[in-house]
């Protein structure tokens, strides 16, 4: 069922356990983008909302972190449930005021709730290490305790499965957590935040947060704000990780990618054609995952750029909430009129736009931000199409004679957040996963986003920081280690001190 959303709701933070418009006078409309129209206006914080959710959180942290961890994990579980009983929900508000098609929105509130289950079973992350009778006496453990008030600053395109990476593993962990969420489509963060209520959270332990560049400011200077994670484009993942690490926090800052999939003559063509075009057009190619390259090698270039522009002819875009719809539009008119200028400056400079999209209107929605499937062939790596990360239905098909040229095309980007290959050859396949500098790597995978168990994060510009997010990388980030050394003597070995360096062997 399609939840309508009135032009007159008004959109607020959620503060210490409840929804309030805040002491901040400014605000901000948030547009449906398959319409065009305005849906909402958002309530944007001033100094005085972030100084009452930060010490709501402070005072909450305090208790919570010292809560057992069965009685954290009852929350998750329940938590957990919650989500998925309003997953058409959740999925509603994002297709609204994101665009995403409905089934595209489900799948995102299900690859978040992998992290929920894995936030689950915390405690088998905290167990620590032991070692018996180390020396004589001795014995030496260690554990793992929460930082205190940590902060996720998450992008548009997945507005419930990018906080749902952060918050579940900060709570399970014992931290109280504040959300800043995208401004583009800020509704699912607080049914998110009611569901984490009705879990039986105490209040402040999760707190949303609206606001714009002020907000982000406040959150990485604020002294009892202790880790900041952030998951946008490059060039303010390395603001963030600057400005939050000069003041003293920890920082996980994910950014941009150009994601490449090499294609090699040996593929099955009529697999990597459909997962291709899968993956460059799947949410209007809005993701950081997104292949927005794909490297035809040698003699599969031909085949490969036929079979794409088949597939992409025949997407079916259009509003998000119809069934048959594929693709729904992009986020902002700004964006789309950069796209449509990334396309064209390609076009003058030498490229074949094989399949055009630029100029696509939605029968019924004139006034939406749509841009069709593109794909671009012949594309050369000084091509701003090439260069830079475009964010929207557009594939370059770059043409090389070798899976060595492929490695060097993709080792030379700035990015490193994911790649694909498509081959029958284990030993390309195996040569071309030890050669990449690239943090995720799929073989005939074209999105290789690891499950929960494992952690999320890409190499060079793509990551700011030590620690990818979620996984076991997310429980290390959100806590800090202690180590023990312990003896209880004896009372007639009490005085057995000695000024020399103590030894193991002892």
């Amino acid at each position: 069922m399609t939840q309508q959303i009135e032009t007159t709701q008004q959109i607020e933070h959620f503060i210490a356990g409840a929804r309030t418009a805040g002491s901040g006078q400014r605000t901000q409309e948030v547009y449906n983008p398959a319409t065009g129209e305005a849906t909402g206006v958002l309530h944007l914080a001033d100094r005085e909302d972030l100084e009452r959710a930060v010490s709501a959180a402070r005072a909450a942290a305090d208790s919570w972190g010292e809560m057992s961890l069965a009685r954290r994990t009852a929350v998750l579980f329940r938590f957990r449930e919650l989500v998925a009983a309003h997953t058409d929900e959740l999925a509603a508000l994002i297709t609204a005021e994101h665009g995403k098609v409905l089934s595209d929105a489900k799948g995102e509130v299900g690859r978040g709730l992998e992290v929920v289950e894995f936030a689950c079973g915390i405690a088998e992350q905290l167990k620590g290490e032991f070692s018996d009778q180390f020396s004589t006496g001795i014995d030496v453990y260690s554990f793992r305790q929460p930082l205190g008030v940590v902060a996720g600053i998450t992008p548009f395109n997945f507005p419930v499965m990018v906080p749902l990476w952060m918050a579940p593993v900060a709570i399970a962990t014992g931290n109280a957590f504040i959300l800043k969420p995208s401004e583009r489509d800020p509704s699912p963060s607080l049914l998110l935040a009611e569901l984490w209520q009705r879990a039986g959270l105490p209040d402040g332990v999760f707190q949303v947060l609206h606001g714009d560049k002020e907000t982000v400011d406040g959150l990485l200077t604020h002294p009892e704000v202790d880790a900041i994670s952030f998951v946008g484009s490059t060039p303010i993942a390395k603001y963030v990780h600057e400005t939050a690490t000069k003041h003293g926090k920890r920082v996980q800052a994910l950014g941009g990618a150009k994601n490449h999939a090499v294609v090699l003559p040996d593929a099955d063509m009529d697999i990597a054609a459909d997962n291709i075009n899968a993956a460059a057009f799947g949410s209007a190619g809005e993701r950081c995952m997104a292949i927005s390259v794909a490297v035809a090698v040698g003699e599969a270039a031909d085949l490969l750029v036929d079979k794409l522009a088949e597939r992409a002819r025949g997407i079916r875009v259009g509003n998000g909430t119809d069934a048959s719809s594929e693709m729904g539009p992009v986020i902002t008119p700004a964006s789309k009129e950069r796209i449509r200028r990334i396309v064209t400056a390609a076009e003058e400079d030498g490229a074949a736009v094989v399949v055009d999209g630029r100029d696509l209107i939605v029968e019924d929605h004139e006034n939406g931000f749509f841009v069709g499937p593109t794909v671009i062939d012949r594309v050369r790596k000084d091509m701003t199409a090439y260069e830079e990360e475009i964010f929207g239905p557009v594939l370059a098909v770059l043409r090389v004679d070798s899976l060595e040229e492929a490695v060097e095309a993709i080792n030379a980007n700035p990015y490193g957040n994911g790649t694909a290959i498509f081959t029958s050859s284990g030993a390309y396949a195996r040569q071309f996963k030890r050669q990449v500098t690239v943090g995720m790597i799929g073989v005939n995978v074209p999105i290789p986003v690891p499950v929960a168990w494992h952690s999320f994060g890409g190499w060079k510009d793509s990551l700011f920081g030590d620690h990818h997010i979620y996984g076991p990388d997310g429980v290390r980030f959100y806590t800090r280690g202690k180590a023990v050394t312990e003896r209880w003597p004896e009372p007639h070995h009490a005085s057995g001190a000695s000024f020399a360096f103590p030894s193991s062997s002892d």
